[in-house]
């Protein structure tokens, strides 16, 4: 059978891993996904296409109202009765046609699936979703989210959904866990040395709180000077400011500015500690793959608890008074080593393959 998937855009964000990671573990000879998207450049691509997938583009309603209404309708007209199941992966409900045109066109089982727990878009989006939160069940016949403190925001307080189910942002343990010879060989490339390698990913962006992390990293290099290296993953609207604030510091040396990678995993393994104070997150995707490679994680405690799997991971305020904790912190575990514990991966139903199967036993069953 087929679902229609969307989520997916130009951006290897957390959405997109949960989707490719679900993706990657189907038996694609009985459930096959394809994704309607509205940016030119699709990340993970060339995977996708290698997968089997189709890619469909329609234009970006923010971009151009009138050729998105129109590229929509045409989409659903022409495809709406090849797939069972169309699969409506956001961040906020901002934009629910997708699920219209799904009910309009006959599509019977349309999902709307919830990826975070706070709005970081414009005010405008704000009242957008404010609004199709009051809709949204006109439209979708099945309610999915990433953790149950996302509900509250995403949609309403004690709000009654049917054919409710929680998905797991699961990961690929064994694909994380401790390579020595691939850390030694990113550590080469960023001529970290004998440093201790801090890390992030994520889009540079005000959800993720980059300049706070910034000044963390900041007062801890003053407090030990050459000691540490922080390497940044992804991109984002933020990128120039951010790259500003480094400079206004003076820790353009040990600050480094990767871009976005393909092979994310293999940076994972040349860090030391992960170092990640959102401002709030459904349930991180990114913090659980440094997770299931055991790094000393130091999080911010406005993400969710149940983002935390191993007993190395400490959270702390994000407040101006709090940058001093945050330093003892991360010094306090560079005298740690990685903890992979892949059982309590499998005990909270983290661990993709399992979930995988459950998710296509769903869709088989319709």
């Amino acid at each position: 059978m087929k679902v229609l998937v969307f989520g997916i855009t130009d951006n290897p964000g957390g959405m997109e891993a949960v989707i490719m990671n679900y993706y990657r573990h189907l038996d694609r000879t009985r459930v096959q996904f394809d994704f309607l998207c509205n940016t030119e450049v699709v990340a993970h691509e060339q995977e996708i296409l290698s997968l089997g997938g189709t890619i469909y583009r329609i234009p970006a309603r923010s971009k151009d109202r009138k050729a998105f209404s129109e590229a929509l309708e045409n989409f659903f007209k022409t495809h709406a009765s090849e797939y069972k199941a169309i699969w409506f992966n956001t961040c906020s409900l901002a934009n629910i046609d997708y699920l219209k045109k799904a009910k309009q066109y006959g599509i019977p089982t349309r999902i709307i699936h919830c990826h975070n727990a706070a709005n970081g878009d414009s005010f405008l989006r704000g009242c957008l979703h404010k609004f199709n939160r009051t809709q949204i069940r006109k439209y979708a016949t099945d309610f999915w989210t990433c953790s149950e403190d996302a509900n509250e925001w995403f949609f309403g307080k004690n709000a009654v959904l049917p054919n409710y189910k929680l998905i797991n942002n699961a990961v690929d343990v064994n694909f994380f866990k401790p390579n020595e010879e691939i850390r030694q060989s990113i550590r080469e490339e960023l001529h970290a040395g004998d440093k201790i390698v801090l890390g992030h990913t994520g889009r540079f962006h005000f959800q993720k709180n980059h300049p706070y992390l910034l000044k963390v990293f900041n007062a801890l290099d003053h407090r030990y000077p050459g000691k540490y290296m922080l390497i940044l993953i992804g991109d984002g609207e933020d990128k120039e400011a951010l790259k500003n604030q480094v400079k206004e510091y003076g820790i353009e040396e040990d600050v480094k500015f990767l871009g976005i990678k393909s092979n994310v995993s293999d940076y994972i393994q040349a860090m030391d500690q992960y170092i990640f104070p959102s401002r709030f997150e459904g349930l991180s995707v990114a913090l659980l793959e440094a997770e299931a490679n055991g790094l000393p994680c130091m999080i911010s405690d406005t993400i969710s608890r149940a983002s935390i799997v191993n007993d190395n991971v400490k959270m702390l305020p994000i407040t101006d008074e709090a940058i001093t904790q945050w330093v003892i912190a991360i010094e306090e575990a560079s005298h740690q080593s990685k903890h992979f514990n892949i059982e309590a991966f499998e005990k909270r139903n983290l661990e993709i393959n399992t979930e995988a199967k459950k998710m296509q036993d769903f869709f088989l069953s319709l």
